[in-house]
């Protein structure tokens, strides 16, 4: 069979999905299949109805009773139960026009009652007997010859045991139904979880085996720069002694191999800390200090840049135990973040805040925010976006905040820049 031929058929089972749905579908097929059934029994003379007639307007309103609860599904339970009572009512308009206690139409409350207390339960069910085995007495009341009270309790009582026990097996099979969904998304969640850690192990894995080449060539890189500033530094000293033009072009070019060195430098002791993380040494300190102290470090560069920079303490910050030279490089990354994102100009504030049992720093910036893309990698080791990055500052400060039981949260500001802050309990939890 073809995609084409099959599509239809997959767009009737999709929209049947649900039980409400297929509930509405099955009593539908049981009420109009027993009435075109019982029809088909010959009715004396006087007790002829238009059989084809009230079969096409009972399947219309079972429709109309379906597209109901496809429209409005939060009403459901209301609109079955009305339609439960319309049904019983109609049932009784039939035995009524066709002979009262001698009609076969009676036989239409078996299905009618056992299928609602299979959706609604064994109570609702018992319920619904109950008032079947009443319609029929009255309608054999209203309509002679007069059956007695008998049939009418025979037929609550055939109708209620059946019902009862059905909407019994119903509620235990919805409640096994349930458990088992229950432990699905249980297990779902399970595997997601060891999905994500497997794949943290094997990144945790590959972070290690870079931090150590890292560490390695670090450790390799260090000495040579350092004999290579050593050694600049002792030929500036002899370019500095002599007066000719072309010793200060010499000496101009002394300067800029003292800043490549200083850069590599500065390089090599990223990885450094990022590969050999110094275990914190925690002292009561003010946060507040440290927040002044790193905006006048950095105001010179502000001001170079053409940057107005702001400071906001709030005096009721208290002391802390921090280790302060951590934490003031892992503000340092936030800011040279921020300076950097404003390198035409703009305003940055470093802040200090409590909230609650929490001290909040924060450094925000009017720069041009965090793209979608970088986004999603923002904390990655080794993910830069500059070209001479190294991609590790964001990952060592997190790191450092996650050592003081703290953390890192950024955020895109409305109009234009980013902030990003750090939150750190006043109590420390101490662990063994």
């Amino acid at each position: 069979m073809t995609t084409a031929g099959r599509k239809p058929w997959h767009a009737i089972f999709k929209l049947l999905e649900g039980d409400e749905r297929v509930f509405a579908v099955l009593l539908a097929v049981v009420m109009v299949g027993g009435l075109t059934t019982l029809g088909l029994v010959p009715l004396r003379p006087r007790y002829q109805i238009d059989l084809f007639s009230l079969v096409t307007w009972f399947a219309a309103y079972k429709v109309g009773v379906f597209a109901l609860v496809t429209i409005n599904p939060r009403a459901t339970r209301i609109i079955f139960l009305n339609a439960l009572g319309i049904d019983l009512l109609l049932v009784f308009t039939l035995l009524y026009f066709t002979g009262g206690g001698d009609s076969l139409f009676y036989l239409l409350f078996f299905p009618l009652v056992a299928v609602n207390a299979y959706y609604f339960g064994p109570w609702v069910g018992l319920g619904a007997a109950l008032i079947a085995g009443g319609l029929y007495t009255l309608s054999a009341w209203l309509v002679p010859p007069w059956v007695g009270w008998t049939p009418g309790f025979i037929l609550s009582a055939l109708a209620g045991l059946p019902a009862v026990t059905l909407g019994l097996v119903a509620e235990r099979e919805r409640r096994a139904r349930g458990e088992v969904e229950r432990l699905n998304t249980e297990l779902t969640g399970t595997l997601n979880r060891l999905q994500t850690t497997q794949q943290e192990l094997l990144v945790a894995e590959r972070m290690a085996t870079v931090g150590r080449l890292s560490l390695k060539v670090a450790h390799e890189v260090r000495n040579p720069i350092s004999a290579i500033e050593l050694n600049a530094e002792i030929l500036r000293d002899i370019v500095r002694g002599q007066p000719a033009a072309e010793m200060e072009e010499a000496a101009g070019l002394v300067a800029a191999i003292q800043d490549q060195v200083r850069t590599l430098d500065a390089l090599t002791e990223e990885y450094l800390t990022f590969a050999r993380f110094p275990r914190p040494h925690f002292e009561e300190e003010s946060v507040n200090d440290l927040v002044v102290e790193l905006a006048d470090f950095v105001r010179p560069v502000a001001v170079r840049q053409g940057l107005t920079l702001h400071v906001e303490t709030d005096p009721t910050v208290p002391t802390m135990e921090i280790d302060r030279g951590l934490l003031r490089q892992a503000i340092l990354n936030l800011v040279k973040n921020g300076l950097e994102a404003l390198s035409r100009g703009g305003e940055l504030t470093l802040a200090s805040r409590r909230d609650g049992d929490i001290v909040e720093v924060s450094v925000t910036d009017t720069g041009g925010g965090i793209p979608e893309e970088v986004a999603k990698r923002l904390f990655e080791p080794f993910f830069t976006t500059k070209p001479q990055g190294t991609g590790l500052g964001l990952s060592i400060a997190r790191q450092i905040i996650e050592e003081h039981g703290g953390e890192i949260r950024w955020t895109n500001r409305p109009g234009a820049g980013a902030r990003f802050t750090v939150r750190l309990p006043i109590k420390r939890a101490v662990h063994a």
